[in-house]
Formats: structure tokens, C-alpha cells, sequence
């Protein structure tokens, strides 16, 4: 009996894995026909993208008008998006972030549908209290949710620091946010953690520069920012910028995160003393490479190997980081190939901002720039996974594009429990009506038809064998 089974069984469970996608890791985000071009203006601000295939699909889950409506606060300008990754829940919430003069942090629940916001700056710029401009918005190895200022410059002023909100899943009333001073001061935007728990983070300026903070306790959530080490990334002696090929980490602070005899130290308009990162970074002996505009980062893991991309909005590149090998190279530009055409991008690729990375280590560009004239997303084609697109068939292809004027979108992060959903924030738009898109992909219906007939074809054998007995 149970051999006469078998087959129908292994034919439907084979049949269910290819409609479905029953592997974790696959995803129909990567199918689809390059866009030629950008969007106009949209007519409705609520289905604002155009998508790159007719198996997409888009649906907005929050905006700031119902936000106000309902008695949240809400300065809008929502920017970066993450999911509380790990622990019991791990992907029921989504954060996102308000880069204004008085930021905060909102939690949506993917479940009730219900957003709320969970922490909101005292007071709003130039308030001694205030807190500005949240950009960064990431789940941390230890099940704790970390934000940071895109806001740093002369003094006085105290922006430019990194919190860490200890308790983000708090049922009820205002979480706790805490001053992690440890990290030096930058206008912060890009925060990846490597396998061995370094932190990077960049600041983000023409002349910005890329940093490391390898903490003391790796292991130990509760300490990891009591004691550690930032370094900042230099090619060469650090005084050619954009530079490429092999770096090294200088150390712009010693090992249990104290100034240096060079270090830049602060302390600002609240009497906090704090290392001046961007200061730091500038001087002969402590030299990081410049980079313009340096913005988002993204850690991707190829065949055990990590790489961590980094965004470059002044000169349109996205440059790769080889962790282990220290080699740092340029993996995309205007001379990238622009899969629509066959010919060089050129200016269709302009401000990359923000780094995204599917299920599948596909690698996604968002650009800074307008909504309803030239912002789009685009799908990195890198065939071999080899860091870079110079390979025959690879390249750069518009996978969305937005059209809300005045807006752009921000944020793109694919959805750690499903590797068919995805979200990205429409940003401060000319209405004033910030919004988080879900965007979803489905298979082709070709992959439909093919389990119908499988499940059709196993029906008929059954019936056969009744009618045998």
C-alpha cells in the first residue's frame, strides 16, 4: 500500500515546491522585465509605484494622515524600515523612523494592522532636549532596535549619536532610548553588524567617511556598547578619495573606546563629552578615505565570504567591501550596464541612497531623488555573485519606480518571513502624506498551470486504480 502512494505523494510534494516556492530562500522578486523609463506624476497617492511585472503587486499599511487622525504623533519625513528579526515574535513588527527636526520611532504590527508610535523627541530642534533627522533604522544581534542622527556639524550642537531602544516590543506606553555615547559623533545613516558582531556605520558628507566599532563583549547585548574600539577605513595614506583596492582599519580610539593622543573630542551644548568622528577621521595621523556622500550599507554572505555594499550619492556608485580580503572596489555606476538596453545607465542612475538584499542575496539601489520625474529602484543583476556586473548578462534594471510628487522612497527592506513581501516608504511628499508600501510577488501563472495539470494528472491515477480493483 504504501509503495502504490509513494509516487502521487513525491509528484504532488515536488509540484507544491515549485508553485509555492517551498524553499526558504527563493523568491519571484527577481523575475521580471526591466521598466525602459521613470514614472510621470500618479493620480493616487495610495498605489503610487510603477512595478516592473504584472505578478507584483503593491497595498499601502500606513500613512501618516490615519496616523494623526488616530492621536499618534507623527513629524512625518518616514524613512528607514526594519523588522524585529529575531526572538519569539521575530517579523510581526515593523519600524520605521521620523527624519525631522523632532524624530521618533513607530511600530507596526503586521498582524492587528495597528501602527503606533513608540518613543517621540522631547522637544523639537534647536531644544538642548531634542532629538533630529532618525535615519538609521536597524534590528540589533541581541533583539534590540537602534536608530541614529543624520545631523552632525560645528559645534555647538548635540546631535550625530546612536540609540538603542532596549525594550522595542514594550506592550504599552513610551520604550526606553539610550545615548549609546561609545560611538563616535557622525551624521549617521548606513549600520550593518558582520558575523563576528562589528558594527559599521559611515558618516554621511562630501568627504564622509566609513567606520568600525568592535566591541569588547561581542556576545553580551547588555555590554556591548560599555566598551569597544572605532576604526575608520583608509586606502592608501587616506588622502586620495574615492579611492579602491586594498584598506585597513585605523584606529581612532583605543580598545576600550577612550580618545586617542589625535582623537577630535567634543562635548556638546548638554556637557556630554563624546569622540568628534568626522573631525577625528580628518586628521594626518588618524586619515580615513573619502568617500562623497557614503549613505546606506549592506552585509550580503556569498559562499561563507561576506561583502558589505555602500552607497555613494555624490558621484552615483555603489562600491563592494570585501570583509575578509580588505579589498574595496566599485560595484556599480553610470557605466553599469543598463539591462533595458544593453547600453551604459548613464544618468538614469543618479543619488543612490539606500541598499536593500532579497532572500536570494540580490542586491537592490534606491535612488534620492524625485517622485513622479526620475526615482526609481534598481534590481542588480550580479549572475555569479561575484561582486561585481561585468559579466555577460548582468547589469542594472529598473525594478520600480515612484510616482508622488515631491516625494522619494526610502527604506526598501524585504521581509525576513516571507521572501515574496516586501516594504519601502513614500517619504516626504508634496501632500504631506508619508505612507509604507507592501509590495508582493507571486508566481507566474504558468507555475499555476503546471501544479493544476500535476494535481489533475495524480487524480486521474487514483481513479484508475479504484477502477482496477
Amino acid at each position: 500500500m504504501f509503495q502504490r502512494q509513494r509516487l502521487p505523494m513525491l509528484v504532488a510534494s515536488a509540484l507544491l515546491s515549485m508553485a509555492t516556492g517551498a524553499n526558504a530562500a527563493s523568491t519571484y522578486f527577481d523575475n521580471f522585465t526591466p521598466l525602459a523609463a521613470s514614472a510621470g506624476p500618479t493620480a493616487n497617492e495610495a498605489i503610487p509605484l510603477t512595478l516592473s511585472s504584472p505578478n507584483f503587486s503593491q497595498r499601502s499599511i500606513a500613512d501618516r494622515t490615519s496616523q494623526q487622525a488616530a492621536g499618534q504623533f507623527d513629524s512625518g519625513n518616514w524613512d528607514m524600515i526594519t523588522q524585529n528579526e529575531t526572538g519569539p515574535d521575530a517579523g510581526r513588527y515593523l519600524f520605521t523612523v521620523f527624519e525631522t527636526a523632532q524624530a521618533g520611532i513607530t511600530r507596526h504590527d503586521l498582524q492587528t494592522g495597528i501602527t503606533k508610535t513608540i518613543w517621540q523627541a522631547p522637544a523639537a530642534a534647536p531644544a538642548l532636549n531634542s532629538f533630529v533627522a532618525y535615519d538609521a533604522s536597524y534590528w540589533t544581534p541581541w533583539g534590540t532596535f537602534i536608530t541614529a542622527e543624520e545631523s552632525w556639524g560645528g559645534q555647538p550642537q548635540p546631535y550625530g549619536r546612536l540609540l538603542e531602544i532596549t525594550n522595542p516590543l514594550k506592550a504599552n506606553g513610551t520604550v526606553d532610548q539610550v545615548h549609546r555615547n561609545i560611538i563616535p559623533r557622525t551624521s549617521h545613516e548606513g549600520i550593518q553588524f558582520d558575523a563576528a558582531k562589528n558594527m559599521y556605520f559611515i558618516d554621511e558628507l562630501n568627504g564622509g567617511t566609513v567606520f568600525k566599532y568592535t566591541s569588547m563583549t561581542p556576545e553580551n547585548g547588555l555590554t556591548y556598547f560599555s566598551a569597544g574600539q572605532t576604526s575608520v577605513l583608509r586606502v592608501g595614506d587616506g588622502f586620495t578619495p574615492n579611492a579602491t583596492g586594498s584598506y585597513e582599519w585605523v584606529a581612532i580610539t583605543d580598545a576600550k573606546g577612550e580618545a586617542l593622543p589625535d582623537s577630535v573630542v567634543i562635548t556638546d551644548p548638554n556637557f556630554v563629552t563624546s569622540i568628534d568622528g568626522r573631525a577625528s577621521a580628518n586628521v594626518a595621523a588618524l586619515k580615513g578615505t573619502d568617500y562623497q556622500r557614503p549613505e546606506d550599507l549592506q552585509i550580503a554572505t556569498v559562499g561563507g565570504a561576506e561583502r558589505m555594499y555602500m552607497a555613494t550619492t555624490t558621484t552615483n556608485e555603489v562600491y563592494m567591501l570585501d570583509l575578509a580580503t580588505q579589498n574595496i572596489s566599485v560595484f556599480a555606476n553610470q557605466s553599469t550596464i543598463d539591462l533595458a538596453t544593453g547600453a551604459a545607465v548613464g544618468s538614469a542612475l543618479r543619488s543612490p541612497d539606500n541598499l536593500a538584499m532579497d532572500a536570494e542575496g540580490n542586491i537592490y539601489i534606491i535612488e534620492d531623488r524625485n517622485g513622479g520625474v526620475d526615482n526609481d529602484i534598481w534590481f542588480a543583476k550580479d549572475i555569479n555573485k561575484d561582486g561585481d556586473l561585468l559579466d555577460a548578462g548582468e547589469g542594472l534594471g529598473r525594478w520600480a519606480t515612484n510616482g508622488t510628487p515631491g516625494s522619494e522612497m526610502t527604506g526598501l527592506y524585504f521581509d525576513i518571513t516571507n521572501p515574496n513581501r516586501a516594504w519601502v516608504n513614500i517619504q516626504h511628499p508634496a501632500s504631506g502624506v508619508d505612507r509604507m508600501m507592501e509590495i508582493s510577488a507571486v508566481p507566474e501563472p504558468e507555475t499555476y498551470a503546471m501544479l493544476g495539470a500535476g494535481l489533475g494528472m495524480i487524480g486521474l491515477m487514483r481513479f484508475r486504480r479504484r477502477a482496477a480493483r
